[in-house]
């Protein structure tokens, strides 16, 4: 079979393991195509395949384990920290904490489907004290099926991928070169998506003693609160704040300031909603540097 072959038929198990243990963990590799290639060779050589989704579904339970009792133990602090480090900042914030606070953990079952969601829901997790039973039944459904879908894909297409990795060992050291310049080029593009994500939500923020400065005084403010539902009641507002539902429900004064918070990584939500009002004729729209965090950092009072 060759001693590529032969390698991933003995080592293959190992390499599903970690692959998508530090995969979940939130390192950007790919770990779908282990378990797809495990198959397939456990398919040519007639052993069982069931020990790879096994493998690849305790694999991911570990890792989100990981996750949750981080989000138990540090709460929204290491979901700020690990959407500044993500490779997708943008899946980190709105969408993902409005599926969870709406779905809560039955959500865990698609999670790991949507890009950017699975670290960040099974955080979310931990951080809104969600029961480990209920957390590891849910997400074990998840990771089952998850990982069901790579070994289906690997059943399916065994022959095409056997006939692949032969010429890959042909290849010799040029097959090690390939897969690397593979892995890089994955690594490179979500780099990309991530600095144009960034150039996207670049503006000029209003800073908390500007805010304040402007509340004192009694300017003619908008405030609007980005956050969700759930996060605005557990950890208040800004007085006078409107939470954003529907921006094209708004009925907003086209000449006053208007401020928008929230309380993620890079106030990325809050640029969001700015943007898209500067899209609609509003001039007068910027974030607030720092969000809800710094708000209450600083000392200034909130309503519950």
């Amino acid at each position: 079979m060759g001693t590529l072959l032969h390698a991933i038929e003995v080592y293959g198990l190992w390499v599903v393991f970690v692959g998508v243990f530090l995969d979940q963990g939130g390192l950007p590799l790919p770990a779908y195509a282990p378990i797809i290639v495990t198959t397939a060779i456990a398919i040519e050589s007639g052993h069982a395949v069931f020990p790879v989704l096994a493998v690849a579904t305790l694999a991911s339970i570990l890792a989100d384990l990981l996750w949750f009792a981080g989000g138990r133990r540090f709460g929204a602090s290491l979901l700020r920290r690990m959407c500044k480090l993500s490779l997708s900042p943008d899946s980190c914030v709105g969408l993902i904490r409005r599926i969870y606070a709406r779905w809560g953990a039955p959500s865990l079952i698609i999670s790991k489907y949507v890009p950017g969601f699975a670290a960040v829901a099974t955080t979310l997790a931990g951080e809104s004290e969600t029961s480990l039973r209920r957390f590891i039944a849910y997400d074990a459904i998840g990771a089952a099926l998850w990982a069901g879908g790579a070994v289906v894909l690997g059943v399916a297409f065994h022959d095409a991928i056997d006939a692949l990795l032969l010429e890959l060992e042909n290849l010799g050291r040029y097959a090690l070169i390939l897969l690397v310049a593979a892995i890089a080029a994955y690594v490179a593009l979500k780099w990309w998506q991530r600095n144009r994500f960034a150039r996207q939500i670049r503006m000029s923020r209003i800073s908390i003693d500007e805010l304040w400065d402007l509340i004192q005084k009694g300017a003619s403010t908008t405030l609007l609160d980005a956050r969700s539902s759930e996060h605005r009641t557990k950890q208040g507002w800004i007085h006078g704040a409107i939470q954003v539902r529907d921006i094209d429900a708004l009925k907003l004064d086209r000449d006053q300031e208007i401020v928008v918070y929230c309380d993620c990584p890079n106030d990325v939500s809050a640029a969001i909603v700015a943007r898209k009002l500067k899209g609609m004729g509003f001039t007068h729209v910027r974030p607030l540097a720092g969000g809800m965090e710094a708000w209450l950092a600083q000392g200034h009072p909130i309503e519950k």
